[in-house]
């Protein structure tokens, strides 16, 4: 059952993003506010998600799993709840900020403990598996949102993940056991932190696949922000149209995280990644072309796919390239990896909007600029012409045992 629960435990960064995404513009009337702070809450949950992973990540490493995680799911349903009554969008964003820390807990905590249970190909499924239930939520999340908006407002949908919060309490009350023995805690408190965020970084493999997925989630989360209104006011979906729309998306991502995560283990790692990264360039140049030529909704559609789906199979190749080689600090390598994933999602996010929230040009700026700062980072840091240490290098047919 542990597997199933750490699973489980990444629900709470896509349902927390998810769910309200179809009534984000009846949310911004409501509370008669400007689209750019009404796409702040969007983006103050990203950071949060961000800063709660980078402090989650490290007291995971000295206290264990089950303490840091037990403190982030009940901090998690108090601020679900306070999303729900907030009188403003300012109080809103605030109380965004803090729910996206309570949610980052439950990504680092299920990504360090896969490290401490599985190894080599186990571990690539296993990171293929988490890509898979990030879109899984990710279609649960917007199409229980855009029926749930049939019956109540953006508010019932936040009492809705407080009660979710309460359901993943209860099950890791019950079944929740530590995966990380006291002897193999860290001490040393904050110098043990910097040392051991100073070893990470300089490691030119584990700082690449870093900034490559943090550029492509930054792709990934400009979409998020900027498709409902683009879909919603430039082509006319209605919420529960644009929350099908979303679901194809994000059927895409489940499809091709689970066959990276594959393709990964009985290919190539590096092929893996170069294959996903393809695919997000083509899709966000389409995005791009679509907002320059005004290409009907099908051309955006199909753009869109093809984007996300390359995010998804960028993701568990440069999960395992990051984690793979620190199991004595997975938990700090594994918050860095979240905070980039999010924070650089957070910085992309509001850009989106500022030229208009309804027009597909900026969009398509924002997504083709990050994945080529990512195709930029893979070509800096993770080739064999450019990183004199041969781990790994860019020939693609190399398995993860020899990489790692």
């Amino acid at each position: 059952m542990l597997p199933i629960l750490l699973l489980v435990l990444t629900v709470f960064g896509p349902i927390s993003m998810d769910l309200y995404l179809p009534v984000l513009p009846a949310l911004t009337i409501e509370l008669d506010a400007a689209t750019s702070m009404a796409q702040l809450t969007v983006t103050a949950c990203l950071i949060g998600l961000a800063l709660g992973q980078l402090i989650a990540g490290p007291l995971s490493d000295r206290f264990g799993r089950r303490v840091p995680l037990y403190v982030g799911v009940v901090a998690y349903i108090l601020t679900s709840a306070l999303c729900a009554v907030s009188p403003s969008v300012e109080l809103l964003i605030v109380a965004r900020l803090v729910q996206g820390m309570a949610g980052g807990v439950g990504i680092v905590i299920a990504q360090a403990a896969g490290r401490d249970i599985y190894s080599g190909g186990a571990l690539i499924r296993f990171y293929g598996r988490l890509t898979v239930l990030g879109g899984f939520a990710a279609i649960i999340g917007p199409l229980l949102g855009g029926q749930l908006a049939k019956v109540t407002d953006w508010r019932g949908l936040f009492l809705f993940l407080a009660a979710i919060g309460v359901l993943i309490l209860v099950a890791i009350v019950l079944d929740l056991r530590e995966t990380l023995p006291r002897q193999l805690r860290t001490d040393g408190g904050f110098a043990q932190v910097g040392h051991d965020v100073r070893t990470l970084l300089s490691d030119r493999v584990f700082l690449g696949a870093v900034l490559v997925q943090g550029f492509v989630y930054a792709a990934l989360f400009a979409y998020l922000s900027g498709a409902t209104y683009v879909l919603q006011g430039t082509y006319g979906l209605s919420p529960q149209e644009y929350a099908f729309a979303f679901g194809l998306n994000s059927a895409g991502f489940m499809f091709f995280g689970f066959l990276a995560g594959r393709t990964s283990e009985h290919w190539s790692v590096q092929g893996t990644l170069l294959a996903g990264l393809a695919m997000c360039a083509s899709g966000a140049l389409g995005l791009l072309a679509s907002g320059l030529f005004r290409l009907p909704l099908v051309a955006v559609i199909i753009s869109l796919v093809v984007m996300v789906s390359g995010v998804a199979a960028t993701t568990p190749p440069t999960t395992t390239l990051a984690l793979a080689g620190y199991p004595q600090i997975a938990g700090t390598a594994s918050s860095l990896l979240g905070m980039a994933r999010f924070a650089f999602g957070g910085v992309s996010a509001p850009v989106v909007g500022v030229a208009g929230a309804a027009m597909l040009l900026p969009l398509g700026l924002v997504t083709v600029a990050s994945i080529a700062l990512a195709v930029a980072a893979y070509a800096t840091f993770m080739c064999r012409r450019t990183n004199p240490n041969p781990i790994p290098s860019c020939d693609t047919g190399r398995p993860l045992a020899e990489l790692r």
